[in-house]
Order: C-alpha cells, then sequence, then structure tokens
C-alpha cells in the first residue's frame, strides 16, 4: 500500500523523483533546504538547547531533571512504594474489562515503551560512557529513577482528563489535562498553553519520531546490507501505514508483540555477553561507581559524568516530555493512578534495566583507555574517550561491543535498529495525530491526512539530511517538555488527592483484585 503523497500538496511523483536525483544533485538540494531552515529557525534550536551557564549540558535537562526531583519528593517516593502494585497492574490483577477505554494496561505500557526504547538505547548510552566515562551510567540510572516519578504524574493526569467518545475511543494528554485542569483550577491560559503544546507535538512527531528514525534506520540498513536508503524508506512508508491506518487498538496489538521480542532479544543478547566477562562485572561496577565519585575522568571528571548521564537518560526515557501520557490514556480503566502507577514502570525498564545492561557491555568488552601515568582516560581527536577496538560514535562503538562475542552482531544490530525505528515512529504517529485532531477536530478524514502526511515524511527522512530541520523538531519535542512540566507544576496537587484516595480504597479493599 502507498502512501507517498507528501504534504504541502506535492504530488507522488515529485517525491519519487527526489529519491531518485543523482547525488551530487540531491545533495544540493539538502544543503539548499537545510541552510533556509537553519536562517528561519536556527534562533529557536538555539534557545532550547542552550546550555546551562559554566556548564556544556542543555538548561531543558536541567529542566527535566528538577521537575523529577520534584515530583519524587512531593509524591513521597512514589516509584518505590508502589513498584510491586505497578506490576500487578500490569499484569491485569485490577483490569474490568467493562471500563471505558481502548487498550489493556499491557498494551498501554508497551505502546508508550515502543515510543521511548530505540536508538538512544544502543547509540545513546554509548555516547555518553565516550564522552563522560563509566561514571556516567550511575547519574544516568540515577535520572531514570528519579523519572518515574515524572511519568506518574503526567499519565495520571493524562487519563483522568482525557476525552470518551460514544463510539469508544478516547482521546488524551497534555493539551487536554492542561486545558481541563486550568480551567478547573480557574486559571487562564489553559487553552493557549494546550494549542501550543499540540504544535510542538506535531512538529516532533514529523521530526524526531519519524524523520530522525528513518534516517538512522536507513543508513544502518546501507551499510551493512546495501539496501538503498530509498527502498528502506518506502518499506517503512508503507508497513508504518499499514498499522496506522487501524488507529491505536491496531498499533498496541502491533506494539505488544515487538516490543517484547526487541526488548527481550536484545536484553538476552547483552546479558549472555555479560556472562562470558562475568569475571569483569564487579570491575565495571566498580568502574561505575569510582567514574561518578572521583575526579578521574575527563573534563572536570564528576561533572563530565554527571552531565553526559543526566543528558541521555533525559533524552532516552522522555520522561516530562508528555508524549506517554497520550498513549496511556488509552487505557481502560476507570481509576487514573492505576495507569499513573503503570506509567512509572516505563523508566525503569528503559533507563535502568536496559540502558544499564548496555553500558556495562560497552565498558567491559571496549575498555576505555587510561593512562597509567596520569589515571585520566585516553582521547582521540574528537576528544572522545578512545576505546580498545578504536570504535568511535554511538552506534559504532555498540555494535563493535557485540561483534567482540559474536560475529553475526552487526546482523541483529541492524535488525534491532529497524525494529526499534519502526515501532518509534508508528508510537509516535498516534502522538502527532492526536495533537493534529485536537488543533483541526476529529473526524477520519483529519486522521487519514496526517496519516498520509507522516508517512511522506518516513520518505523524505530515509533518503535525505536534513540536518537544520531535524534539529527544529528535536527542540519542538523538548518545548513539549516546558509546556507539560509547568503544566505538572500546577496539577499535582490535585494528583496527590487521586492517588490518596486510590492508596485508602486498595487498603480498605474497596477496590478488589478482579482475578
Amino acid at each position: 500500500m502507498s502512501c507517498a503523497r507528501p504534504p504541502q500538496n506535492l504530488g507522488s511523483s515529485a517525491l519519487l523523483a527526489l529519491c531518485c536525483l543523482p547525488a551530487p544533485a540531491q545533495a544540493g538540494f539538502e544543503r539548499t533546504v537545510d541552510t533556509i531552515f537553519a536562517a528561519a529557525t536556527g534562533w529557536f534550536v538555539n534557545i532550547i538547547f542552550a546550555n546551562l551557564p559554566g556548564t556544556s549540558v542543555p538548561w531543558i535537562v536541567g529542566w527535566l531533571v528538577l521537575g523529577a526531583f520534584i515530583f519524587t519528593l512531593y509524591f513521597g517516593f512514589i516509584q518505590f512504594r508502589a513498584f510491586g502494585l505497578a506490576l500487578r497492574i500490569v499484569r491485569g490483577c485490577y483490569s474490568d474489562p467493562k471500563d471505558t477505554g481502548e487498550v489493556s494496561h499491557f498494551q498501554a505500557l508497551a505502546t508508550a515503551l515502543s515510543g521511548t526504547v530505540g536508538l538512544g538505547n544502543i547509540a545513546g548510552v554509548a555516547v555518553a560512557v565516550s564522552i563522560g566515562g563509566a561514571g556516567a551510567t550511575f547519574w544516568m540510572i540515577l535520572a531514570g529513577l528519579l523519572g518515574m516519578a515524572t511519568k506518574f504524574t503526567e499519565c495520571t493526569l493524562g487519563v483522568k482528563y482525557r476525552n470518551e467518545y460514544p463510539d469508544g475511543t478516547v482521546s488524551g494528554g497534555p493539551m487536554y489535562y492542561i486545558k481541563k485542569g486550568f480551567a478547573e483550577r480557574g486559571l487562564p491560559l489553559g487553552g493557549f498553553m494546550a494549542g501550543l503544546f499540540s504544535v510542538f507535538c506535531v512538529l516532533g512527531a514529523l521530526g524526531g519520531g519519524n524523520m530522525f528514525q528513518a534516517n538512522q534506520a536507513a543508513i544502518q540498513v546501507h551499510g551493512v546490507l546495501g539496501i538503498p536508503t530509498w527502498i528502506t524508506g518506502m518499506v517503512l512508508a508503507g508497513t508504518v501505514f499499514a498499522v496506522i491506518i487501524g488507529g491505536i487498538r491496531s498499533i498496541a496489538h502491533v506494539t505488544e508483540k515487538i516490543v517484547p521480542f526487541m526488548g527481550i532479544g536484545y536484553f538476552l543478547v547483552g546479558m549472555l555477553i555479560l556472562l562470558m566477562n562475568a569475571d569483569h562485572i564487579l570491575w565495571a561496577f566498580g568502574e561505575i561507581f569510582r567514574g561518578a565519585f572521583t575526579d578521574t575522568g575527563i573534563i572536570g571528571g564528576i561533572v563530565g559524568a554527571i552531565l553526559q548521564g543526566f543528558r541521555r537518560a533525559a533524552f532516552s526515557n522522555e520522561a516530562g516530555i508528555g508524549s506517554a501520557a497520550i498513549a496511556h490514556s488509552a487505557v481502560r480503566t476507570k481509576e487514573p493512578v492505576s495507569e499513573g502507577f503503570v506509567a512509572l514502570l516505563e523508566p525503569c525498564i528503559d533507563t535502568v534495566v536496559i540502558c544499564t545492561m548496555t553500558a556495562l557491555v560497552i565498558i567491559i568488552t571496549q575498555q576505555l583507555l587510561i593512562d597509567a601515568e596520569t589515571g585520566h582516560y585516553i582521547l582521540d581527536e574528537a576528544g572522545r574517550i578512545a576505546t580498545a577496538s578504536g570504535a568511535t560514535g554511538g552506534v559504532a562503538i555498540t555494535s563493535a561491543a557485540f561483534e567482540s562475542a559474536f560475529g553475526w552482531a552487526p546482523y541483529a544490530l541492524s535488525l534491532a535498529v529497524f525494529l526499534f525505528a519502526f515501532s518509534t515512529m508508528i508510537t509516535w504517529s498516534y502522538y502527532g495525530m492526536k495533537a493534529w485532531t485536537y488543533l483541526f477536530g476529529e473526524g477520519k478524514s483529519k486522521e487519514v491526512t496526517f496519516k498520509l502526511i507522516f508517512c511522506a515524511f518516513i520518505l523524505v527522512g530515509a533518503v535525505s539530511s536534513l540536518d537544520a530541520v531535524i534539529d527544529f523538531s528535536d527542540a519542538a519535542l523538548f518545548a513539549m517538555a516546558v509546556v507539560n512540566i509547568v503544566a505538572l507544576y500546577i496539577l499535582m496537587p490535585i494528583v496527590k488527592r487521586e492517588l490518596n484516595s486510590y492508596l485508602a480504597r486498595i487498603s480498605s479493599g474497596e477496590i478488589k483484585a478482579q482475578k
């Protein structure tokens, strides 16, 4: 099924013509678009990703981490107190099939995870370790644990303020809880902030949740298998359209199968490598703690480790972005807090488990090189920590780490990258569509319009390297967090009231396990 009708009233022939341009002509076209787009949007990108004074970390990362810390304290370390209850809810112990909603607790979790478990777990961790040293892993884990409280807050609100329609479908997310929650508290600007969030969400979905994923998957497949990028783009576009045309139920059915397969498969291969190097595991953890709390390392050691760890964790699990609340809003439940509990599992799985496993594999197999005389890491020409294999860059380091144990690793990694990109795209298509319909109204025709635009952007992303376009869309994605976390601060008393009520009814037996 073809979905190659691009936006802005271009015909499919024009898009195919772009794909078939000779490489020099296509490169010239990309440079022209990049230059024009950078000149128009560079100011916005620079604001969002500006560094905090005296550091090399964007202020937006500090914004996310501070929010996670405040929510952790405000809700009394809910991510630890409710972890067992969250697992029981995911298993369906408190589920009632008669409740309003479209997907189960597990399907909602799988759908949201498919949007976060991806290239960040493969390449992002390698970047953090190669720049911040082994100690960055500790701070990445800490940021993931704190982010669990943010996910709890935003996804509880997502269910509480969602729209429920007569045909059984629902729409929810930050745009709904901002508008309704502000109105409930008698506060102004709710409608404006909800609209602003939706605009950022659409742009982020088309870029960071779409074009970037397609681009990285096409490059990896081309590098290992030699398949032209436009073919990978066409396959992705057609496959994604076939899934998303069926709505959230179709997306959930796919993600509940793909996410466990790719996540568990990736984790098992990593654990097998760790078992093969079991005698080095304690040493690796020692390196992580030493790098986290001593000044041995690069660019200030502990500072570099903290910044890189928090940065990659924030970029990986999306806690505070508000995107996951859109997926979790579709769950079948009448208890908003129950889905908040389910959502807090995401950063634990994404960052604490999968990212930590990747970091351990890299630290053990790549053996970051340390100067025997100074005790500092040896840097390459680009200022990154040198590895024993000589591999540099995110995916290359992870690939080399896995290949050190299994010769077929690059091929398996290509499949993993393709599946991660695919699952991320189908989930972000839903996020973008819900923001689109919030702006332009509900209706099948409006949903299909966005889905066609989304699939066209997959092909554009696969065959192009429009860096400025992707930078802008990434900035829009993190601009979502600015609006969302302001709303979370204002609405968190409502979440606490819901939390106290739910836990009291669980304790009294009013809420009973269904099976």
